[in-house]
């Protein structure tokens, strides 16, 4: 067998081990079995596994300052700009599918999915509907209420707080400048 496909098959039983989804000493002779009676160390299927998603963060927390140069310091198309915005979300809803398969913490992924959204929509409000203020205080607050729906769906409490802590920031906003 591929040593790939081996090193898949013990990832997966050590999972199981470890999660007791068999019994252990199921576990140890499939382990034994796979290993040829070379055993495996758990250092070794953790390291490659968290290198992996340590390589993927990075990769995800590269698609802020990108979008950030691309919808404000380039003078590509507004089309353009968008599409691009959207492959990165697009990239993000996959990570945060396999993360999820995987049973890895989507918080990274979603968080940056989060920020592009934000990012994406402000610069949408702001190229249609430039002479109205109002729209964009309409993005900004459906954007909180999008991450208070999505913290209380996935239980992700850092979405919630962020959630009212800009409600909160664009009411004081709003009353200062209308009201003050």
């Amino acid at each position: 067998m591929q040593d790939q496909r081996k090193m898949i098959i013990v990832k997966e039983i050590a999972y199981w081990k470890e999660n007791k989804m068999l019994p252990e000493h199921y576990c140890d002779y499939l382990l034994t079995l796979y290993t040829e009676g070379n055993g495996v160390e758990k250092s070794q299927v953790k390291k490659e596994g968290k290198s992996i998603i340590f390589i993927f963060s990075l990769l995800f927390f590269s698609f802020i300052p990108i979008t950030i140069f691309l919808l404000y310091f380039t003078e590509l198309s507004f089309i353009l700009q968008m599409a691009i915005s959207l492959i990165f979300l697009i990239f993000c809803f996959v990570g945060i599918f396999l993360y999820n398969k995987n049973q890895l913490n989507v918080d990274i992924p979603a968080t940056v999915a989060a920020i592009i959204i934000l990012l994406c929509s402000v610069v949408f409000g702001l190229k249609f509907f430039s002479n109205e203020i109002i729209f964009l205080y309409i993005i900004l607050f459906l954007n909180c209420l999008f991450w208070y729906l999505c913290g209380k769906r996935y239980k992700l409490l850092y979405f919630t707080i962020s959630a009212i802590i800009g409600a909160f920031l664009l009411i004081i906003l709003i009353v200062s400048k209308y009201l003050l």
